[in-house]
């Protein structure tokens, strides 16, 4: 399956994320999100907030959740390990949690160092609890991120969405 050639995908998983309210965006710059990010700091009704690693995203979507409101952490797979000790917070803390990874390490991956936690991410979020959707072509986007939205923001699960190579494409190495 090639990936997707356009950016329009990009677009719906931002319409998507801002149709079910989410209105904080927090993220590690990354071009598997660029228009997301891009479209985050140029909407003046949103937070977008740049992360100096991922594992802050977790503690603004608790805070967001106390106050209100509903966040979003964008982030590649190779940033999940940073996350490990905080997805404990969601569990004690009770709150909705989504996050939504550009996944590095699976299909058509040529950068070796990329492979550990494109193999773990998986393992990863179900041993942490998450409900994991997975988005492999362009015509799954709305769809996949209208559910994942539902599921974490009226469940209150933490989900996580992997846009996976399939969709984003493989990067060369």
């Amino acid at each position: 399956m090639e990936a997707a050639t356009d950016e329009a995908w990009q677009k719906v998983v931002y319409d998507s994320l801002r149709k079910n309210g989410v209105n904080i965006f927090t993220y590690v710059p990354d071009a598997g999100h660029r228009m997301a990010i891009d479209l985050s700091l140029a909407d003046p009704e949103v937070k977008s907030v740049a992360l100096t690693t991922e594992e802050e995203g977790v503690a603004v979507a608790a805070g967001a959740h106390l106050g209100g409101a509903k966040a979003a952490l964008l982030m590649q797979s190779s940033g999940l390990g940073n996350c490990i000790n905080f997805f404990s917070m969601i569990t004690g803390g009770k709150f909705p949690f989504l996050t939504v990874l550009s996944m590095r390490g699976d299909y058509g991956e040529g950068n070796p160092w990329q492979m550990g936690m494109g193999k773990a991410t998986r393992p990863i979020l179900d041993a942490m609890g998450f409900v994991t959707v997975e988005i492999t072509r362009r015509d799954e986007v709305e769809t996949a991120m209208n559910a994942a939205c539902t599921m974490a923001f009226q469940s209150g699960e933490a989900v996580a969405v992997l846009l996976t190579q399939k969709l984003i494409g493989a990067k060369k190495f």
